[in-house]
């Protein structure tokens, strides 16, 4: 059977339920990419997850649960696109080692997202093994599916780039064996939140894609808008307004009237939240709806997990056979059979 033109790899982290951020930032790309004629690998990524929430690995377990349920509830079909648990999956960690032994200990610390990610979570102990070593972690998860393209943004460049300079020193050590991965950028529009930051589970100020129509009507109202009005009728300025920024994402047809009502005075901001709620519910409620169906049936789920599991294995397997070879390193029980 021949090799699909396009092998992609992308994976998510479990720590909660997923918000507009990620159906804005993420989901619509994936589904894109299942509908065309890739090979698409979506994995849930609960030992990325472990780096960071390892003093409670038990929420991972439920974290995982509620993003699969959310990737379904979405349009992700397991017929489209492989999805699966990267824990189920033993051979990201026995490439991961394998990587490990031969990448730069420099190369791992100049990762950018390393001090960065320790400042943003600075209540939490990430001085680990673990935590610096996620990107060789990232590569292996990549190269053992020999992904040709990796969905990111700009920002995730230095990751991918890592992840390419790995292939080459191996490729250098023991011949041309693991492909060099692609960029496929992709844009990652900054979705507000309620307060006017990134909209983000860690803030708490998301729209979670399983919110009931009364808790979606409930986080408009808290919605951040221009604090200077204060009445009705007083001219606004509507630039950083999250209400406005939402009409120009779901309702662009009504956010020119919006804005220039707000500024003459003719609207008041709460007329503008009562107008957003039915827009964002009708984008939210059928995802709900499919979510809670789909929750009813964990066999369903269970099923899904283990078949996408099979798949991924195939490949890797596949791939370590292939790493094994290259290094002339075989395991014990393999040993003899090559005669």
């Amino acid at each position: 059977m021949p090799e699909p033109k396009q092998v992609i790899l992308s994976g998510m982290r479990p720590t909660g339920r997923l918000h507009l951020g990620h159906l804005e930032g993420v989901l619509k790309n994936y589904l894109k990419l299942q509908a065309g004629e890739a090979l698409c690998y979506f994995m849930v990524a609960d030992i990325h997850a472990l780096s960071t929430e390892y003093k409670v690995p038990g929420a991972i377990t439920q974290n995982t649960k509620e993003l699969l349920l959310d990737w379904l509830a979405v349009g992700l079909a397991p017929e489209k696109a492989t999805l699966f648990v990267q824990s189920d999956v033993l051979e990201h960690t026995e490439l991961f080692v394998i990587l490990g032994m031969l990448t730069p200990l420099a190369w791992a610390e100049r990762c950018p997202t390393y001090k960065e990610q320790q400042q943003e979570l600075a209540d939490r102990d990430l001085a680990t093994y673990g935590f610096l070593g996620y990107p060789i972690l990232q590569a292996a998860d990549i190269l053992l599916y020999r992904a040709t393209h990796v969905p990111v943004g700009q920002d995730q460049l230095p990751h991918l780039e890592m992840t390419r300079e790995i292939a080459r020193r191996f490729n250098y050590f023991y011949g041309e064996t693991l492909p060099e991965p692609q960029s496929m950028l992709t844009a990652s529009p900054k979705v507000p939140g309620i307060d006017g930051r990134k909209m983000s589970k860690s803030y708490g100020n998301a729209l979670h894609l399983s919110d009931s129509k009364e808790l979606v009507e409930k986080k408009i109202k808290q919605m951040y808008t221009d604090p200077r009005k204060i009445h009705a009728d007083t001219p606004g300025t509507p630039d950083n307004c999250v209400v406005l920024a939402w009409y120009k994402m779901y309702a662009a047809d009504q956010a020119g009237e919006i804005e220039q009502e707000c500024r003459s005075g003719k609207r008041g901001c709460m007329v503008c939240k009562r107008g957003l709620s039915p827009i964002l519910d009708a984008i939210i409620a059928p995802i709900r709806s499919r979510r809670e169906a789909l929750a009813e049936h964990p066999e369903q789920l269970e099923s899904i997990v283990r078949d996408g599991a099979l798949r991924a294995r195939a490949r890797a397997a596949e791939t370590m056979e292939a790493v094994r070879s290259a290094m002339g390193w075989l395991a014990v029980g393999q040993r003899g059979k090559e005669k």
